[in-house]
């Protein structure tokens, strides 16, 4: 198996491309991607977020685009990558951008909150990669702006996503004005049922690939999860964001109501930040996101379908202020730290309502959360819930009347940021290190079962 991107036969200016942007070692997904969609072959590829599943699937497929170098027709596109958001439409974009700077190919992006204008326009001398969102696409090949009839790649990044948002009827609109003779790629981060089925009906004998088990969490993100009552989850948010070890800090909650009520918070509270969610403008999102790219905030509130395609490095710490009732989220929210074997940071608050989605995260990525008991809002009253075993017993008890060690509150040392060595090359700022977890004990899951 190829390690080196200089021993995959890419064509020469794509590889001073990629090593200009310092990546000299293949990724797991990288390497055992590339020379089979190199080859032909459909895939179904499994990976965490930041594993660097873009080039895994633009780099060969760019390969192949350059053998008809010139081929386009107004208004048709020769390869089509669908994502779920805009954020990550444009992340994409700008990562092919990069590795097609020394070449004539032309790309186009599509996607919706934002005008029609420029992308028709763009669409007008043809593209040989088009990356869309699936609602804006379907609009515009409705008002013939574009036709996907010569289309010889595809690309469903982040299918289980797509899915969960609802696509999948865009979706298949839009297979179904694909040409049959196409190679088609698919890569997710969870493979649940719907993904499967559609995998099965849309790709001919595919190679399958996995570089981490389905639903597991980035192994070196050190996880903790915080009792508190919901009316004091704000002041627990002040209460850490004293601690200046949370450098740079992406905030998680259910709704884009609560986003927005929490970026309020904090500017109240002198602590620089943004809000990004489906009700904001793209404009004002990616503003958001350049402000966060960039260290001009320290903290960014986003929903679970806006974070798709937030791709920042040296995100030292997750806040599930609210955590997800979809346990997949909940891998998707902390694999935005510790990108790329980068070492980061998680934190969960937990309310009373909250407990049961805990337990379902755990079960998910099949690991006891520990408890991190040592601040001022931590509640007794608080416990996780607990499984019951065959015999209907609890396999843990429920301690709801032992004494917390609350009582005095130092500076947290457990939510520093880990430790770090130096950069591995072709993956990102790669660190290593061993985060303490020392005053971590694992959590009680639950109560009555």
């Amino acid at each position: 198996m190829m390690s080196k991107f200089s021993d995959s036969g890419l064509n020469q200016s794509v590889l001073r491309a990629v090593q200009e942007g310092g990546y000299e070692e293949m990724t797991p997904i990288q390497s055992q991607a590339i020379p089979n969609i190199l080859e032909g072959k459909d895939l179904v590829g499994l990976a965490q977020t930041g594993t660097g599943k873009t080039a895994a699937f633009s780099l060969p497929i760019i390969q192949k685009l350059l053998k008809d170098e010139g081929k386009r027709n107004p208004k048709e596109a020769r390869s089509l990558i669908l994502a779920p958001t805009r954020e990550l439409a444009v992340q994409i974009a700008e990562n092919i951008k990069g590795y097609t700077k020394y070449l004539h190919l032309r790309m186009a992006l599509v996607y919706g909150g934002a005008s029609p204008k420029s992308q028709v326009k763009a669409m007008l001398s043809g593209a040989d990669i088009l990356v869309a969102t699936p609602g804006r696409l379907l609009d515009l090949m409705n008002q013939k702006h574009i036709n996907l009839q010569s289309v010889e790649f595809l690309v469903l990044d982040e299918a289980d996503r797509m899915l969960d948002m609802g696509f999948i009827r865009d979706i298949r609109k839009i297979i179904d004005r694909l040409p049959k003779d196409r190679q088609t790629v698919l890569f997710s981060a969870t493979m649940p049922k719907s993904v499967e089925g559609l995998a099965a009906s849309i790709l001919k004998d595919p190679v399958r690939i996995q570089v981490a088990p389905t639903a597991t969490t980035a192994e070196k993100v050190d996880q903790h999860v915080l009792m508190v009552p919901k009316g004091r989850k704000r002041q627990l948010l002040a209460h850490l964001l004293k601690d200046e070890a949370l450098k740079r800090v992406l905030i998680f909650t259910r709704t884009k109501h609560g986003a927005n009520r929490v970026s309020r918070q904090l500017e109240q509270l002198g602590i620089s930040s943004g809000a990004i969610h489906g009700n904001k403008s793209q404009n004002a999102r990616q503003k958001a996101l350049n402000e966060f790219r960039t260290g001009d905030i320290r903290a960014l509130v986003a929903t679970d379908v806006a974070a798709r395609g937030i791709d920042v490095n040296d995100v030292s710490h997750v806040i599930n202020y609210e955590i997800p009732n979809e346990p997949e989220s909940y891998v998707h929210r902390i694999g935005r730290t510790a990108r790329a074997g980068a070492a980061g940071v998680s934190l969960s608050f937990v309310d009373h309502d909250e407990r049961s989605y805990l337990r379902d995260i755990e079960k998910t990525i099949r690991k006891q959360l520990p408890l991190m008991e040592d601040h001022p809002f931590h509640s007794e009253g608080i416990a996780p819930l607990a499984e019951k075993d065959d015999s209907g017993t609890t396999d843990r008890p429920n301690n709801r009347n032992r004494r917390s060690n609350s009582g005095k509150h130092k500076p947290n040392r457990r939510i520093n940021q880990p430790k770090s060595n130096s950069a591995k090359p072709g993956s990102g700022a790669q660190r290593k290190g061993r985060p303490s977890n020392r005053r971590s004990r694992p959590a009680k899951s639950g109560a009555q079962g």
